[in-house]
């Protein structure tokens, strides 16, 4: 059994140079780390994470679809307090846009979440008027999904951004066989 490992090992040699450690980083993988989002986006995501457990045990289909719907606005909202940039002020007032016109301009990555979550906002107003039958058990289950998805994503996308393994320096020359190897960062 250990000439199979010699052989495989003598064969993984033979098969190429040694990865270079200034040309393509191809056998480097980004390692996931927390970013620094802004704590009002960190508090906004909570907020959408507990509306939509809220949403989930509620009973009737129109507080189900309305909360549900609330916690994906609150999503949007932590990518517009994470991401945002002030518009630029003019003399004349601008008319108030909701966060699903806006959201595609700051993340056009979740323009098809925003039409799909606008395309809903009707429907919300009218569960939360009471209106009988506004939205249905299938209408809320699928939204809860949607929003659930919807939440995930820009979780991802906002507190855990990829981030390449940082080139670990070892003191010692000819004494370590990983000196000047590429290896993850610890911190």
């Amino acid at each position: 059994m250990a000439s199979h490992h010699a052989a495989a090992a003598r064969r993984r040699r033979a098969t190429g140079p040694a990865p270079s450690l200034t040309g393509p980083a191809s056998d480097v993988h980004p390692v996931l780390r927390r970013s620094s989002a802004p704590p009002a986006a960190l508090d906004l995501l909570a907020q959408a994470r507990a509306g939509l457990h809220e949403a989930a045990v509620l009973e009737t289909p129109n507080e189900r679809y309305a909360t549900a719907h609330l916690a994906a606005l609150r999503t949007a909202a932590a990518v517009l307090a994470a991401r945002g940039r002030p518009e630029p002020t003019s003399r004349r007032r601008a008319r108030i846009r909701s966060a699903w016109e806006v959201l595609p301009e700051i993340a056009p990555e979740l323009t098809e979440w925003s039409a799909l979550f606008a395309s809903g906002a009707r429907r919300r107003a009218r569960a939360e008027a009471g209106i009988e039958g506004a939205a249905s058990r299938r209408d809320a289950d699928d939204l809860i999904r949607d929003v659930a998805m919807f939440l995930r994503l820009v979780e991802r996308m906002l507190v855990l951004q990829p981030v390449l393994p940082q080139l670990r320096q070892d003191p010692g020359e000819g004494g370590d066989p990983h000196a000047g190897t590429v290896m993850p960062d610890a911190g």
